[in-house]
């Protein structure tokens, strides 16, 4: 792991303008393993001139072409992951099984995805007499979180290329090596100079200055509501288009027919398999009242497995751990039981946050509607379906959730009626071409697949 202490702007590192820097900490161990430059509003403009500059000529570039590059960078990155997990251990504190399984692997196969996607999407097509265009929309301002430091990146980054737009790049500044190895891959696998560009820093200043930039066509960001809700402003001013991946509050519906242990061992496990830094994590569990001391008992059981340390890594940083603490006093203060974990340091160093979960949790508290992004579960009664399904949708949020039953169809006729962009139907497995995105204030468009790929582009008619 080898940190850069430049920028990478049209195809080559190189100082930055600005004179900060960013201390990386490792949330395990609470040392700072490296620092980044902090860039500044200048920086960004040099990489956004750089982008506008590469941008008639990649946009220019066949399909088949633009998939070769992508088809190099899918390589590149497969032959790093070793090293990619490494950096997420060290700056996020991810478990090494899980930063090589999730972290690193996951978004190879979502960066060869869009690889062949490129090769074959309809660009053109006929309706009626008219031939319709899909055009790049132009220069990205990407803006990614820390949770999933580099799927989040290439999430972003790859579609934006398929497309034949070019890419300016602010990562999140806990977790900005994984995005600065992604460079060193954009570089290897032939990316032209100033198709992608990197510019770490804070979001207050770097991200604003991104997201306010004349000469960005479209901002994509990732991250809470509370930030989407400013980047949105920003980027309405002046009439850009943006996508936005935001909150979640997902609900995780256990209909009576399931097999009850199945759905709430696969629960803790989802919410705790990225210490509850996940946005779409089912973190509150929906339970019949009849089974649900039984769900109680299973909950608590499953939660004791995730040893802090071993099995669920730490929060990313100090203030992330106050942050969910916070959440865990005030659900017992507003009278929630707590029946595994609580506020109690498990380790005497590191960012950690016991496994935690609450039962008799009620839709007027606190923990039941807010984004908490820790390891807290929410276990919630209901009485039958409809109640059931005014739980999962009472919450300003839609982005994802989970629904368990004896049999699919008695699980998708329910998750028809929840207001979520994406619902896994008794366990159901990932998939890189599925899109993903929200409802409600869980934001705007979608990623992943031809639906992602669809983000970056606009759309001409051509009248015969």
């Amino acid at each position: 792991m080898k940190a850069h202490d430049g920028l990478y702007i049209d195809g080559a590192w190189r100082p930055a303008l600005a004179t900060g820097a960013i201390a990386v900490v490792n949330p395990a161990d609470e040392q700072v393993i490296a620092h980044v430059p902090a860039g500044g509003e200048a920086d960004v403009d040099a990489a956004v001139r750089a982008a506008r500059a590469a941008f008639p000529a990649w946009r220019a570039t066949p399909p088949a072409e633009r998939a070769a590059v992508l088809s190099a960078l899918h390589e590149e990155l497969g032959r790093r992951t070793e090293e990619i997990a490494e950096t997420v251990t060290a700056e996020l504190g991810a478990p090494p099984k899980l930063a090589l399984a999730v972290h690193a692997s996951l978004p190879v196969v979502v960066a060869g995805s869009f690889a062949e996607l490129a090769a074959g999407y309809a660009f053109e097509e006929t309706i009626g007499n008219s031939t319709v265009l899909k055009e790049p929309v132009g220069v990205v301002g990407a803006i990614t979180p820390w949770n999933y430091p580099l799927h989040q990146v290439v999430a972003k980054v790859a579609p934006a290329l398929a497309a034949g737009c070019t890419v300016v790049l602010k990562p999140a500044e806990d977790t900005p090596l994984t995005a600065q190895l992604f460079a060193e891959a954009v570089d290897a696998a032939g990316v032209p100079a100033g198709v992608f560009n990197l510019v770490t820093g804070v979001g207050a200043v770097a991200g604003e200055a991104l997201a306010r930039h004349e000469d960005v066509d479209l901002v994509s960001f990732t991250g809470s509501t509370a930030v989407g809700r400013r980047v949105a402003a920003t980027a309405g001013a002046a009439i850009k288009r943006v996508a936005l991946e935001l909150g979640g509050k997902s609900a995780n519906v256990v209909l009576p027919s399931a097999d009850l242990a199945a759905a709430v061992n696969a629960g803790i496990a989802n919410v705790m398999a990225n210490s509850g830094q996940t946005c779409s994590a089912w973190t509150r569990i929906l339970v019949h009242t009849d089974r649900y001391e039984e769900a109680v008992e299973l909950a608590a059981a499953a939660a004791a497995k995730h040893v802090p340390g071993e099995r669920v890594g730490p929060l990313v940083n100090a203030r992330q751990r106050e942050r969910v603490c916070g959440y865990i006093d005030r659900g017992v203060a507003e009278g929630a039981r707590l029946v595994a974990g609580g506020t109690r340091p498990p380790l005497p160093t590191g960012y950690y946050v016991s496994p935690t979960v609450f039962a008799d949790v009620t839709p007027d508290m606190t923990i039941a509607q807010e984004e908490i992004f820790g390891p807290v579960v929410c276990l919630m009664r209901y009485e039958d379906e409809e109640d059931a399904l005014a739980l999962a949708n009472g919450t300003v949020y839609g982005l994802a959730g989970a629904v368990w039953a004896a049999d699919d169809a008695e699980a998708v006729a329910f998750a028809r009626r929840m207001d979520t962009g994406q619902v896994d139907i008794n366990g159901g497995r990932f998939n890189p071409r599925a899109p993903f995105g929200g409802y409600k204030q869980s934001g705007v468009g979608r990623e992943l697949g031809p639906h992602g790929l669809a983000e970056y582009l606009q759309t001409k008619s051509l009248q015969f």
